[in-house]
Order: C-alpha cells, then sequence, then structure tokens
C-alpha cells in the first residue's frame, strides 16, 4: 500500500472541511451553537440563521467542543478547562460576542466533566459535580446578570446529571441513578428556590431521561422517555403534579426520544432511531396522532420547531458533511432550504447497511463501504466509542480515508449499542468485553463470506471505547487479525480506575457492577493487559498524556509488558487531553498520517 501523503490528498481535504454540528436554542431557533473546525481546532460559534454565518465566540489554546446555548439564544456556555483536561469552571460568552467569558461559579474548586443547564429565561444555571461525597447538583441563581453562590439541591451516591429546569425556572429535575444503579436513571422534581422535593418518576430498571420542559410560563410539563418496554418511549410528566402520560406511538419501530416542543406546546418532535437509521416525528396532542416531517435519508443529529409549520434540523449522510435544513411540515413536496452548507466536497463512498447475526443469534448491524473494483479487500474493522453510542451513516473522513487507499471499512454496532433495544444495550453490563468481542469476530465472520474482507488481511481499529475493543480482541482473538489500531484506549480498567476523576469512576462502577476491590475478576477479565502475551500481530496505540477520561498510566504499564514479552507494539503519544485529534485538525491529519505509514509497513511485511 503507498500512501497519498501529498497536501492535497482527497483525505486531507475531507479532514480539513469545516466539520460542524449543530445545537438550536429552543426558545429562540433564530440562535444556534456550531461547533465547528473551520480554523482547524474545533471552537464554538455564535450562529444567526438569517446571515448564515458563524461568528466564532471562543479562542482557546486547546480547542473547545464542548458547549451549550441558553434557551432563550443571549449565552454560550462551556467549560474552560486546561490543555483538553475537561477540568475547570463553567464560563459563559454573550451571543453577541460583546463581552469576555464570565466565571458562572468563581467561589468553587475546579470541576471535572460538567454539563452545565439554563432555565428559559436564564435566571438559574444547573450544574452537578462529582466528587468524593456522590454528585451534587447545584443552582446558581442569576440576578442582573451575575450568578450568585451556587446552592446544593441534592446528592446522589450513585452518577446523577441536570438539574434541568422549567420555562420559568420554578421548577428543577435531577437525573440519577441513586435508585436503581447501573445505568438505570429516575427522575426527581425540587421546588427551585425553597429545595424542597416535590415528585418522583421511576420505571422499575429502566433508565428515565429527560428532553426538553414545554416553552410556555407556568407549565412545568416534561418532554422525557423511558425503556421500560424495552425501547425508548417518549412520555410527558408534570414535574409538579406528577401527572404523566406515555405517548400513543406504538406504531413506529425501534427507539423514539423527544427533541423538543412547538412554541404553542401543542406538539413535540420526536427522533426514531431504528437499527442506527433515523427519522423525524410531529406528536400533535390535540389529535394524538404522529406525522412524519418531510426530510430526506441520512442522519438527523439534532433538530427544533421553527414555528408551527416548520422544523430546524441538523442533518448529514457519508457522503454530505453536515448542514442545517429548514423544512416545511405542510408542503412536503418543496425542496428543504438548506444553510451552513460545505464547499467544494471531495467524492465520498456512500455507506451500506448490513445485519447478521453474532455467536448467540442476536441480530447485529454495521454500515461498510467499498472501494471500486471486487473484492475481498483489505478491510478495516471499526468499532465506535461509548459504549453508549452508535454508528450512524455520517460523513465520517477517518473512514473515508481507508476506501482511498484500496480497503474496504465496516463500522460495527456491537452489543453496548443504543438503538437497538434494552437488552441489547444491557448486555454487556457487568461482563465488560465478552460480547462486544463475540460480535467483532461475527463481524469480521460476515465480510468473510460475503466476499467482501481477505480473511488474513482483516485490521481493527476504534477510539476511546473502541480503542479498547481493538486491544480486547487482538489478545482474546490473535488469530484472526493482521493488526490493530487504537486511539485513546483503555488498556487495563483497574489501573485506569485509580487514575481517572470521581465522575468516570461511577460510570466504570456502573458498567462493571462494583469497583475493583468489589468486582477484581471482572476488572481483570475485562482488561486487553491481562492477555498481551496472545498477541500476535502488529498494534499501533495513539494516546494522550493529558487524557483524564483514559489516563496515560495504563497504556504505559500495557507497553512496558508487551515490549518485555517482545510484542509489536507501538506508542505514539500527544500532549492534549482525551479530545485529542478530535479537536485539532491537523493533529488528526499527522495521527492518521502515522497510521497510513505504519499500515505501509504491515502490508509490506504481510507481502514479503
Amino acid at each position: 500500500m503507498e500512501p497519498l501523503l501529498q497536501d492535497d490528498a482527497p483525505w486531507k481535504r475531507r479532514f480539513r472541511m469545516p466539520r460542524v454540528s449543530v445545537h438550536f436554542a429552543s426558545c429562540n431557533p433564530e440562535h444556534a451553537l456550531v461547533v465547528s473546525n473551520k480554523t482547524g481546532f474545533f471552537e464554538l460559534y455564535a450562529y444567526d440563521l438569517a446571515s448564515d454565518t458563524p461568528r466564532r465566540a471562543t479562542n482557546r489554546p486547546s480547542g473547545t467542543v464542548y458547549g451549550t446555548i441558553s434557551p432563550d439564544g443571549g449565552h454560550i456556555y462551556y467549560v474552560d478547562d486546561k490543555e483538553g483536561n475537561e477540568t475547570g469552571h463553567v464560563v459563559r460568552v454573550p451571543f453577541t460576542g460583546a463581552g469576555a467569558p464570565q466565571d458562572m461559579t468563581p467561589s468553587m474548586p475546579d470541576y471535572t466533566l460538567v454539563e452545565p443547564t439554563v432555565d428559559g429565561t436564564s435566571s438559574h444555571m444547573g450544574l452537578t459535580v462529582p466528587g468524593p461525597s456522590g454528585f451534587d447538583s447545584y443552582v446558581v441563581d442569576i440576578r442582573d446578570g451575575v450568578p450568585e453562590e451556587p446552592r446544593l439541591l441534592n446528592r446522589s451516591s450513585k452518577t446523577a446529571a441536570g438539574p434541568v429546569f422549567s420555562h420559568d425556572g420554578r421548577v428543577s429535575v435531577v437525573i440519577s441513578a441513586e435508585r436503581f444503579g447501573g445505568l438505570d436513571y429516575s427522575l426527581a422534581s425540587f421546588d427551585t428556590q425553597s429545595g424542597g422535593k416535590l415528585r418522583e418518576l421511576a420505571d422499575d430498571h429502566s433508565r428515565i431521561d429527560v428532553a426538553e420542559f414545554s416553552p410556555l410560563h407556568d407549565d412545568h410539563r416534561l418532554l422525557a422517555m423511558s425503556n421500560a418496554t424495552g425501547v425508548m418511549r417518549p412520555l410527558v410528566w408534570d414535574a409538579e403534579t406528577g401527572a404523566r402520560t406515555d405517548l400513543a406511538t406504538e406504531e413506529v419501530e425501534g427507539d423514539l426520544v423527544g427533541m423538543g416542543w412547538s412554541p404553542d406546546g401543542g406538539s413535540v418532535l420526536l427522533c426514531q432511531t431504528h437499527r442506527a437509521t433515523t427519522r423525524l416525528w410531529v406528536y400533535d396532542f390535540r389529535s394524538a396522532s404522529l406525522s412524519k416531517v418531510p426530510h430526506p435519508e441520512g442522519t438527523v443529529t439534532s433538530a427544533c420547531f421553527r414555528d408551527r409549520g416548520s422544523v430546524l434540523l441538523s442533518w448529514q449522510d457519508s457522503t454530505h458533511p453536515t448542514r442545517v435544513l429548514l423544512v416545511d411540515l405542510h408542503g412536503p413536496e418543496r425542496e428543504p432550504r438548506a444553510f451552513l452548507t460545505a464547499g467544494d466536497v471531495p467524492r465520498s463512498h456512500p455507506l451500506r447497511s448490513a445485519s447478521f447475526k453474532s455467536t448467540d443469534g442476536e441480530l447485529l448491524q454495521c454500515w461498510y463501504a467499498t472501494p471500486e473494483g471486487d473484492g475481498p479487500f483489505p478491510t478495516i474493522l471499526e468499532t465506535h466509542g461509548g459504549p453508549t453510542s452508535v454508528a450512524f451513516n455520517v460523513f465520517a473522513p477517518r473512514q473515508q480515508i481507508w476506501v482511498d487507499h484500496g480497503f474496504a471499512v465496516a463500522s460495527l454496532n456491537y452489543r453496548g449499542s443504543i438503538t437497538f433495544g434494552k437488552e441489547f444495550e444491557k448486555k454487556i453490563n457487568g461482563d465488560i468485553g465478552h460480547w462486544e468481542v463475540e460480535d467483532v469476530v461475527s463481524a469480521r465472520d460476515w465480510l468473510v463470506e460475503n466476499g467482501i474482507a481477505k480473511p488474513d488481511q482483516i485490521y481493527l481499529t476504534g477510539w476511546s471505547y473502541g480503542g479498547y475493543l481493538t486491544l480486547q480482541a487482538m489478545g482474546v482473538h490473535p488469530e484472526l487479525w493482521a493488526g490493530g489500531m487504537g486511539g485513546v484506549v483503555v488498556a487495563d480498567w483497574i489501573t485506569e480506575y485509580e487514575d481517572e476523576p470521581e465522575a468516570m469512576k461511577g460510570y466504570d462502577v456502573a458498567l462493571h457492577g462494583g469497583t475493583p476491590e468489589e468486582k477484581r475478576e471482572e476488572f481483570r477479565r475485562a482488561s486487553p493487559i491481562s492477555y498481551v502475551e496472545n498477541l500476535s500481530a502488529p498494534l499501533l496505540i495513539i494516546q494522550g498524556k493529558n487524557d483524564v477520561r483514559d489516563p496515560p498510566r495504563q497504556v504505559e504499564l500495557y507497553e512496558a509488558k508487551a515490549k518485555s514479552l517482545g510484542k509489536d507494539v507501538k506508542v505514539i503519544w500527544f500532549d492534549t487531553g482525551h479530545a485529542g485529534s478530535g479537536i485539532d485538525v491537523e493533529m488528526a491529519i499527522a495521527h492518521h498520517e502515522a497510521m497510513l505509514r505504519w499500515m505501509q509497513g504491515v502490508t509490506s511485511r504481510h507481502r514479503g
């Protein structure tokens, strides 16, 4: 394989194309937060639909990839961290750009992995801070634009988030795993001012998630969803009175989650995700009926009502980068109006969907693409991060790079992925690294049996949890792989747990069913470092020195053990945090150049 390394190579042009994600201000949809890498680093941008021109809102040395916009569209909030370590303080900047970042919690020590929330009038901000005593949920009153001292609203011994506020801020809701543990969440509502608990919403050993409160003043209905039936289904819960209404949506397959309310509170926008595909629906309370939103096939990542008769949505597929579409609900024959469109997009290969069974008969799904010509091809088998995530049909430069170089590429939705039902998602809990690897092996078999992959030239890859699965599968089934490339990986769950922040400890406990002290054998069995001696193919790891999610020491231990056993393991270190090349475009290009050069060496040895 001769790598394409010239500066204008199609894969480099794809990486350098502005990639965006869009978050609409729910009560002011003309304003949106755009996360874009148009300057080479991901930063936050204030986007006004009327001008169709994003204005840069942050400019930080390590970039900014996580943020939120207030419902009224007045401010953009983010965590001002250090070198991508995701630890610092929530700050905000005006949407208009007039003013320096304002620290919203100046009296608090630094905290990690916080997602702030804001009410519809920007009079309250909420945040949940993990610490040794549990997960503390705070309310910050904002008076005349000035944040007051944070008030503790709730403490949970298990993972929690929020509080989420009603439009008027009077009622707040905390999401917590306190009742059931694991990744099953219930809701508790509070009187925001007094802190008094109002109601609780729980479905036995199921997860309830929140979408959005009604946009009407003095209306405390919350659009939420529960997977009690085995798939996510929408419901409306009055967080003040406790009244609950499960929406009649049986006709729709797969998960159906809330996206937001119409401005008059008479309808809600729902997103169906079924076997890694998306479709928007409108549920009308007046007629208790569902209707499809007429948008093109592809993947919808965010959406909101612009008004009663139209919807704004963020859309992409494997050949089109993200754009904003304005869809007329009452004129489906009209072509949606497009905003934030990309320029000259290098030709990309469309992804196709395939389904096949795993070793226990469970039906799996993957997306795949092939180069021109007849197979079989050398093949890259990718696993996504998470694990509670999913691979969609999206514009993905790091997949297309391999097709450019004559490889087939497949992206697998393994057990643990969302949108395939509760049992599919929870199958891995307490048995990490087992069923996911079984699914990876089954994907390999399907690719070979269908003439797509050469059986002796299948390479694993993935980032974060996908990087973990790369290492785990190579150690558990070394005979099946020609090599692997893992980014920001988990190599040793025990060491990782010792070094990571409290917020991530809670997530690991939920996945494994306990701490390393309580589940020592489960942690050991799930750790790739336990199988280093089995490695028989080359392995490349790319890891961040400032990563708090997957800290460096566990990879250092893995590398040292591998080298002591004479294994072909190479580690490339970079100086920033977990997001790393996900933020810095030129770093991403450098990492993928390194992967191409590494692959060139591996395939040359294979030919020899």
